[in-house]
């Protein structure tokens, strides 16, 4: 069975392997300096965005996602963009990844947020065989410019 709870201080040496895999997956990399950021920022409670760790029976993590709100010129309530979810590849198609969709939902849905939605590569196709089947794909292309100065 697999648990989902909120990302946590303690949680560190867990997520990093787990937040390495995405960051390969995605041909990525980041400064050791941003990815402490980044954990950081998902457990400081005073930040608005927020992380979540998937666990198995036994109590080795093996999912995690990350998310964050905000205002939309199209609803009067806030989206929910579901940032960054990754499943161990080991235990894909287990339901970790549709359960901590189910937490982001859930969470954005008690706090009224108007939607939730993502983005994904079109080459992750055991990713998107389950957004398929839980989302409705809305078609639009996302485009992006790097303002890092090179």
């Amino acid at each position: 069975m697999t648990r989902i709870l909120p990302l946590a201080a303690r949680d560190f040496e867990d997520w990093l392997p787990l937040w390495h895999g995405y960051l390969e997956f995605y041909e990525h990399e980041l400064t050791a300096e941003q990815t402490m950021l980044t954990f950081d920022r998902l457990t400081d409670p005073g930040f608005p965005a927020w992380g979540a760790l998937a666990r198995d029976a036994e109590g080795r993590a093996i999912g995690f996602v990350n998310w964050l709100t905000h205002p939309s010129t199209w609803a009067a309530q806030p989206y929910c963009y579901l940032e960054d979810l990754f499943v161990a590849p080991d235990v894909r198609g287990s339901g970790a990844g549709r359960a901590l969709i189910e937490t982001v939902t859930t969470w954005a849905r008690e706090r009224g947020c108007a939607e939730v939605y993502w983005l994904t590569a079109e080459k992750n196709a055991t990713a998107r065989a389950l957004y398929d089947r839980v989302a409705e794909r809305t078609g639009f292309i996302h485009y992006g410019i790097p303002l890092d100065g090179d």
